[in-house]
């Protein structure tokens, strides 16, 4: 009897809970589940790897989907996560329908279109991620109604209008960013009234207005807080300084103004804090000695003035990057950076800073970038910054630096071994050109081809940021050059003016990845040393206005990447090397040198110079340029077809396979070298000539400060664009007679000089021509 009393409910219990699955899974519930996902497949227009295609089949469980999780007790869809699947398509009004969903992760795709009106039935949405796709429109006021909403990321769209403010109806709500939209007008003060935020990111988009004092008064457990890259005035409220949890805050480029407020030493959690590129002036509080977590300083591009406080250097043992320059600050840089200094990147150039650079610097082991520029520093070479073995860019140049360059090997143990650009132009260094500085540039010295990856200088905190090194000028193919961003494979050495006597050392010729040489206006003698034809990178060679004498060597004729040559107002003479490159460079490369003779000078060399003909008959010469006319031609061939090879890396990549240059008696001349020398030379003419006359590439705010910036790709390590899409229409329009009737040799001679002339900014008399040329 008892056996039977407990296997009764036992029986009802089993029974139960098959019918119960039975039912769940012929419910209509998941029915309408898998009705809706399969809508959302049907509008994905680009599957690259097929997730869905072939995993989303009605053959199977719609639970067992990739990227669907299913509830244990309704068995509903809950979860939907298709992030970083390169989708590209459009989101159905049925999603609407998946009414237990909690979490929607779509981020990182290519979705487009708006946001169905319907997604206001998802109720019990906790978390929403539509970050980075292309989604437009304005962003629906729906979103305020999800109750449970705590996440929600729309960054990297291109959503307009304003921010609704139905938004403060998410009482739960706990972070929100809506990064790089296009958004407008003000911030809703109501935002800031939902106790519950703890993250927000409103940056780069086209918000006005002011931030009142009291806006941050409710949000007590703020941490995070980006504003950056918008059009806000006004001061930073005080009500600020309230948020005791707050670690990230970034208000750069704004309109911000005032001063940095004593209050600052309220945030005692502050990991980050940039206000570069605003209207903040006064002193540096000295209260922001007591950030002792602070990791990150930005406070570049304002109008801040006084002495840099000492504490900095007290506070060099938690700060990684320290930037501010273009400032008024003035008096000495802080001597007290401590032991176990954990700076690696220290920049107080275009100030008004003067004394002697602290020698506890040398206490900052991880120091990669050291800019000082353009101050009124009165010092010695430092030497002993050769013991920071990672050390990449020093930069010195604009200063009242003096006396000789002197590696001593008792204090110095390695000397600059990674060291890839340096720049102590515009001083008054003196004596000879120190030899055994140069051999100590290991890093320069090894030549890498395309063994590596061309990326940019960065950083990486301990949190796992990344912050790219940028706005770094310097002078470069005739130009000063503001990078915004720093390739890893630049390399830079400039001592230009000087007072720097004596020859030039041949050690300089095995610098092998050495990229611009500058060693202009000084006072050196001597010969141009061959070796410098071994410099295979070198796209940049000014030595002009110096005392150098006898002939130009012919090995200079190997710098097959050189873009320009400056030689002028030197004691040069005899002919002037033909061929190569050599053709691309006008009478101002040798200007000032009486003794020079031959093209591109109107000066005809003696009888008993060694004239060669118009063409060089060596065989080997000859395989050369018509090579490289034949490279040439391809290219033009790819863009009047529309081709995507008509790309820079996809030369380079060829062109440092060494075992190409071996397959003739003279390696630099092989015919197939010489063939995708002149494919790839030709790419980056494309390359250049439409990135200047595409003026997205080109900002108005460096031509009003004569300044040219560089963008990502345009040297020649980059990937370059895909000038087929931007030369179509002309071509449609274009009969080939009137591209094939010029001389290909004279296309390939105006396609070379008008590329220098463009990169050098020199006149360039086929200029119109040309540019009417590249029209069809």
């Amino acid at each position: 009897m008892a056996k039977t009393c407990f296997l009764l409910p036992l029986m009802f219990l089993l029974l139960f809970v098959t019918f119960r699955a039975t039912l769940s899974v012929n419910s209509p519930g998941i029915t309408t589940d898998q009705s809706a996902l399969l809508v959302l497949k049907s509008r994905i227009t680009h599957d690259p790897h097929d997730f869905l295609t072939t995993n989303w089949s009605s053959s199977t469980s719609v639970c067992n989907w990739i990227g669907v999780t299913c509830g244990s007790i309704h068995n509903r869809v809950i979860v939907l996560n298709l992030s970083s699947m390169d989708l590209t398509g459009t989101i159905p009004s049925q999603l609407g329908n998946l009414s237990f969903l909690t979490s929607f992760n779509i981020r990182h795709n290519s979705f487009h279109g708006s946001i169905p009106t319907e997604f206001i039935k998802l109720h019990r949405l906790k978390y929403l991620n539509f970050g980075n796709n292309s989604f437009s429109g304005e962003i629906p006021a729906l979103f305020g109604y999800f109750p449970e909403l705590q996440i929600l990321l729309l960054y990297s769209n291109n959503f307009t209008g304003v921010i609704p403010s139905a938004l403060s109806n998410l009482s739960k709500l706990e972070r929100l960013s809506l990064f790089n939209n296009s958004i407008k007008g003000p911030i809703p003060s109501s935002i800031f009234n939902i106790s519950s935020l703890q993250v927000i990111i409103l940056g780069s988009n086209n918000l006005i207005g002011y931030l009142y004092s009291n806006v941050f008064d409710y949000l007590p457990g703020l941490f995070y807080l980006d504003l950056k890259n918008c059009q806000l005035s006004g001061k930073i409220p005080m009500s600020l300084f309230k948020c005791n949890e707050l670690e990230y805050l970034h208000l750069g480029y704004n309109n911000l103004e005032g001063t940095v407020p004593l209050e600052i030493s309220n945030l005692t959690s502050l990991k980050y804090f940039n206000i570069r590129g605003n209207n903040f002036s006064g002193q540096i509080p000295s209260s922001i000695c007591n950030l002792s977590f602070l990791e990150v300083l930005f406070l570049f591009k304002n109008s801040l003035d006084g002495k840099i406080p000492r504490c900095i250097g007290n506070l060099s043992s938690s700060l990684l990057l320290v930037d501010l320059h273009k400032n008024n600050f003035h008096g000495k840089i802080p001597e007290n950076f401590v032991e176990g200094c954990s700076l690696r990147s220290l920049r107080i150039n275009n100030n008004q800073v003067e004394g002697s650079l602290p020698r506890s610097l040398g206490n900052c082991k991880d120091l990669k970038l050291f800019d000082v520029g353009k101050n009124k520093l009165n010092d010695t070479f430092p030497n002993w910054l050769g013991n920071l073995v990672q050390l990449q860019v020093l930069i010195l140049r604009l200063n009242r630096f003096y006396g000789q360059i002197q590696v001593d090997s008792s204090n110095v143990i390695v000397s600059f071994p990674r060291l890839r650009i340096i720049d102590i132009s515009h001083n008054n260094f003196s004596g000879c050109l120190p030899m055994n500085f140069f051999k100590n540039l290991h890093n320069m010295r090894e030549w890498y081809g395309n063994k590596v990856k061309p990326e940019y200088m960065k950083e990486v905190v301990p949190d796992g940021m990344v912050y790219d090194v940028q706005d770094l000028s310097f002078t470069a193919k005739g130009l000063e050059i503001e990078f915004e961003e720093l390739s890893t494979l630049w390399t830079i050495i400039d001592f230009s003016k000087n007072q720097f006597s004596g020859e030039i050392p041949q050690t300089f010729g095995e610098l092998r990845s050495l990229i611009v040489l500058n060693l202009s206006h000084n006072c050196l003698t001597g010969h141009i040393p061959s070796s410098l034809g071994d410099l295979s990178e070198l796209e940049s060679l000014d030595l002009s206005s110096n005392q150098l004498h006898e002939r130009i060597p012919t090995e200079l004729k190997n710098l097959g990447f050189l873009e320009v040559l400056n030689l002028s107002h030197n004691n040069l003479m005899g002919l002037i090397p033909q061929g190569r490159q050599f053709y691309t460079f006008t009478d101002d490369s040798y200007k000032g040198n009486l003794g020079l003779c031959g093209l591109p000078l109107s000066k005809i060399c003696d009888s008993d110079e060694e004239t060669p003909s118009k063409f060089d008959r060596d065989d080997d010469e000859l395989n050369w340029k018509f090579s490289i006319l034949m490279g040439q031609e391809l290219v033009r061939w790819l863009v009047f077809n529309r081709s995507s090879l008509v790309d820079p890396s996809f030369g380079l990549e060829f062109e440092a396979i060494s075992p190409l240059r071996s397959t003739s008696s003279s390696p630099s001349k092989s015919p197939l070298f010489g063939f995708i020398h002149g494919y790839y030379r030709l790419t980056l003419f494309y390359d250049l000539v439409f990135r200047s006359r595409m003026t997205r590439n080109w900002p108005d705010e460096a031509s009003k400060s004569g300044a040219h910036r560089v963008h990502p790709g345009q040297h020649h390590v980059q990937k370059g664009v895909d000038f087929s899409s931007v030369m179509y229409d002309a071509k449609r329009s274009t009969p080939s007679s009137t591209v094939s009737g010029i001389n290909p040799r004279f296309k390939s001679f105006l396609f070379l000089h008008m590329r220098s002339a463009i990169i050098s900014s020199r006149t360039c008399h086929a200029c119109d021509y040309l540019f009417n040329y590249c029209k069809h």
